[in-house]
C-alpha cells in the first residue's frame, strides 16, 4: 500500500485590522453643505380673532341692533307726532366727551327719546342716557332701558363714559322731580340736585351742554297723583294724565300714548371748566354756583322759547 503523501496543513484566516492611514500633511477637501440658511421674512399680517360672543351688547348693556330697531320705530313719531325742530344743533360735540344736561317733564317722557334719537341720526354718535336705579329695577322695562343705552346714574359709571370712552351721556338733574309736576307747575325747573353732575363733568374733563326742550309738559300732562299708590307700589309717583282720560278707549295704550304736541329743542353754549381733571376734590361752593348757573340759563331759555310759541301744537 502506497503511503500517504502528507497534507499540507492551512491556518484559518482570520479578519485582520485595518491599519490606520498616516495622517496628510494636506487637509481634506470637505463637501459642499446643503443645510438651509434662514432668510427672515416680512411679518404678516396677525390673523383676526373670530369675536367669540353671540350678541352685540357692550358692557353698559346697550345694543346696537335694538338701538337701531327703536330709532326705526321711533322715527315716525319723531318726524310726524313730535315733528322735532332743533335750533343750536351744531354746538353739540362732534368728537370727545361731553354731558348734556337737560329739563325733564312728562308722565312718560318725551324729551329724551327725542334728544338721543335726533343725535343718533344726525351725528350717528350713540347716547348714552343716565337715569334713576327705579328702571333698572322694573322688570322688561330696565332690560329695554339697557338694550336702547340706558346706563344707571352713578358717578363711576358716568366717569367712565365720559373721561375714558369720551363717549355722549345725556343726565335730567331734576329726576323724578321734574316728571312728577303737575300740570299747573309746568315749565319751572325744581332743584338740580346738589350739583353732582357738575363735579362728574369737571373730573372727566369734559363740557356740559345745557337743553332746553319744550313740549314734553303737554305730551303727558299729569293731573293728579296718588300719594297712597305711590307709597304701596314703590314707585316716586302714580299719575292720572290727561291722556288716559281722551285715549281711554284705546286700553292700556292710552296711558302710553303722548299727545301730538310739538317738540323744540334748543342746544344752549357749552359750559366749560378751567380745572384740572382728575383731582380728588373740588370747590363744594364752585360746584353749587355753576349747577344754579346752568340750571338758570335752561330755565331762562324755555320761558323765551315759551314767549315765541304760537301753538303747543304747531309751535
Amino acid at each position: 500500500m502506497a503511503d500517504a503523501k502528507p497534507t499540507k496543513r492551512t491556518r484559518p484566516k482570520t479578519a485582520t485590522k485595518a491599519r490606520p492611514r498616516p495622517a496628510s500633511s494636506t487637509p481634506r477637501k470637505r463637501a459642499a453643505s446643503t443645510a438651509l440658511v434662514p432668510v427672515p421674512q416680512p411679518p404678516s399680517e396677525p390673523e383676526t380673532l373670530e369675536d367669540p360672543r353671540l350678541s352685540d351688547i357692550d358692557e353698559w348693556g346697550r345694543s346696537e341692533r335694538m338701538r337701531e330697531l327703536a330709532r326705526s320705530l321711533y322715527g315716525p313719531m319723531y318726524e310726524r307726532w313730535h315733528r322735532v325742530e332743533w335750533e343750536g344743533f351744531e354746538k353739540i360735540p362732534r368728537e370727545g366727551g361731553a354731558l348734556l344736561v337737560s329739563n325733564h317733564a312728562g308722565a312718560i317722557p318725551s324729551d329724551a327719546p327725542a334728544i338721543m334719537h335726533g343725535i343718533e341720526e344726525e351725528l350717528g354718535r350713540p347716547v348714552y342716557g343716565l337715569a334713576d336705579e327705579m328702571f333698572k329695577r322694573l322688570p322688561v322695562v330696565g332690560m329695554l332701558w339697557s338694550r336702547v343705552g340706558g346706563v344707571l346714574a352713578h358717578p363711576d359709571n358716568a366717569y367712565r363714559l365720559l373721561r375714558e370712552q369720551q363717549q355722549l351721556a345725556l343726565v335730567f338733574p331734576e329726576g323724578t322731580k321734574g316728571t312728577g309736576k303737575t300740570y299747573g307747575d309746568r315749565y319751572q325747573l325744581r332743584r338740580f340736585g346738589r350739583g353732582g353732575y357738575v363735579q362728574i363733568a369737571m373730573r372727566a374733563g369734559v363740557p356740559i351742554v345745557p337743553i332746553a326742550v319744550v313740549g314734553a309738559e303737554e305730551a303727558m300732562p299729569i293731573l293728579w297723583k296718588s300719594p297712597q299708590l305711590a307709597k304701596l307700589t314703590g314707585l316716586p309717583y302714580v299719575p292720572l294724565t290727561a291722556n288716559m282720560l281722551a285715549f281711554g278707549g284705546l286700553g292700556p295704550l292710552g296711558a302710553l300714548l303722548p299727545f301730538p304736541a310739538k317738540i323744540k329743542i334748543r342746544v344752549l353754549d357749552p359750559v366749560h371748566f378751567d380745572v384740572e381733571p382728575d383731582l380728588p376734590r373740588y370747590s363744594r361752593s364752585r360746584i353749587m354756583d355753576e349747577s344754579e348757573a346752568i340750571r338758570q340759563r335752561i330755565q331762562e331759555a324755555l320761558l323765551d322759547m315759551l314767549r315765541h310759541r304760537e301753538s303747543v301744537w304747531f309751535g
